[in-house]
Formats: structure tokens, C-alpha cells, sequence
């Protein structure tokens, strides 16, 4: 089974993003961050980079002959993740739990936050897909008691799985966070493990080029992992192949 997680810079580089989908339709299972569904008119537009407040149409146009996509807001009714998986594979739930929750954030970027996740069966055995994006507060991917509350509330949810799991997605921390030390305990970090050491793209000229991680329980059997060089976003896309 295939896998990509991709924060989609809610499409700022579009045409780029959706030759993407097409050249890798193949993948089984695409988890999306920074997703905005119909929100013309609810949301005012960035004044820098242009937001696609209609992403998550636009690519299950690009992906309709092949993927069912699955949106789940995190802010309001029309911000947050998306799970397009293909048509062929059966999934047996699909649902979101809320790992952060701020009623009236400041910025947006401090709103609530949810993990969406899937369950399926990977070569007859049960499993959990988990699609996450980690509190973002402006000032750095280091430890908060937010982050660490919201990394403590992912473990507990992923904990109650039985069978594989599978966490992917913009986690907002960097690899020596305690935050990051309880989602992955016990746990194959992949980022770690192949040695990547940058899972961000030219567009991202900050410092600090660790956000996207891949976090696997023991008992999946990881086939490939590596970072793409599509440059469709300022996040690189992580593939992710499980056997």
C-alpha cells in the first residue's frame, strides 16, 4: 500500500500541485494538510500568498475517476485535513478526534486541532491511518503545554487502535520536542530512522526544515520511505510504501 502525507500550502503553487496528483494516481491513500472546502466568502484572503479556498474540490477533480476524498474541518466548517483514498480499497471507518481545542483563537493558526484517521485492513490485518497538523503558535516548533497536551491526546487515541498504526502529516515540532518523544515512544520514527534531514521544500527560506513526520508502530512492514522532490508546496511530500 502507498502512502503520501502532504501539507498543501492550501495550494498556493495549484497547477504544479495537481500535475502532482496526477503523476502519482497510483498512490493508494493521499493524507492532506491545509485544506480549505468552499470557503469563498467565509474566510478573508491572505494578503501575500494566494489560498485556494476551494482546494479540496479542485483536487477530487483532479483525483475523481480514482479516489474518494474525505474532508474534516478543524476550523469552523471549512479549514483542515483531507484523506482521498482509492476507490478500490475498502475502508471501514473514517473519523476525526479532536487533540486541541481553542474556542476563540487569537489567529487562526492557534485554532483547534483534530487528527483524522481511517481504518482499514493492510494485508488482512487491522490498522489505523492517522492524518495530523500540530498546533502552529508563530513562535517556533518547540515544546508547550499545548503541544504537549495535543501530543499526549494523539497517543491515547492511537493507543485505543488494536492492529497497525500508521501517523503521518505537518506535526509543527521539531525532532528533539518532548512532544514528539511521546507520540513516537515505542514507535518507528521515519524521518529519524532513513536520516532525512529536511522534509521542507525552496519555498521555505526559514530557518528549521523539520515539520512532517512519519511515525509507525513496530509490526508494519515498511517497504519504501523518502522524501519527493516535488516542489508543489513549501512542505515536501513524504511517500510512505507498507507491506
Amino acid at each position: 500500500m502507498k502512502i503520501i502525507s502532504l501539507n498543501t500550502w492550501a495550494g498556493v503553487v495549484l497547477e504544479p500541485l495537481k500535475d502532482f496528483f496526477k503523476a502519482h494516481n497510483d498512490v493508494d491513500i493521499f493524507c492532506l494538510q491545509e485544506i480549505y472546502s468552499n470557503a469563498e466568502g467565509k474566510e478573508e484572503r491572505h494578503p501575500d500568498l494566494d489560498y485556494k479556498l476551494d482546494l479540496f474540490e479542485r483536487i477530487r477533480e483532479v483525483l475523481a475517476d480514482t479516489h474518494t476524498g474525505y474532508f474534516r474541518p478543524a476550523h469552523e466548517d471549512y479549514y483542515g485535513h483531507a484523506i482521498f483514498v482509492k476507490n478500490s480499497i475498502q475502508i471501514d471507518e473514517e473519523g476525526d478526534v479532536f487533540i486541541y481545542e481553542n474556542m476563540a483563537p487569537y489567529k487562526r493558526g492557534g485554532h483547534s486541532r483534530n487528527l483524522q484517521y481511517i481504518r482499514l485492513e493492510i494485508n488482512g490485518k487491522p490498522a489505523l491511518i492517522a492524518n495530523l497538523h500540530g498546533l502552529w503558535n508563530g513562535v517556533g516548533k518547540t515544546d508547550t503545554d499545548d503541544r504537549l497536551e495535543q501530543a499526549r491526546r494523539t497517543r491515547a487515541f492511537v493507543d485505543r487502535n488494536d492492529g497497525q498504526k500508521i501517523i503521518v502529516g505537518d506535526f509543527n515540532l521539531n525532532p528533539d520536542t518532548q512532544s514528539l518523544t511521546i507520540v513516537e515512544e515505542g514507535m518507528r520514527n521515519l524521518i529519524k530512522e532513513y536520516g532525512i534531514t529536511s522534509t521542507r521544500t525552496s519555498y521555505y527560506d526559514k530557518s528549521g526544515k523539520f515539520a512532517d513526520y512519519a511515525i509507525v508502530s513496530p509490526e508494519v512492514t515498511v517497504l519504501d520511505f523518502k522524501v519527493l522532490p516535488d516542489e508543489v508546496s513549501d512542505h515536501a511530500a513524504l511517500y510512505l510504501e507498507v507491506g
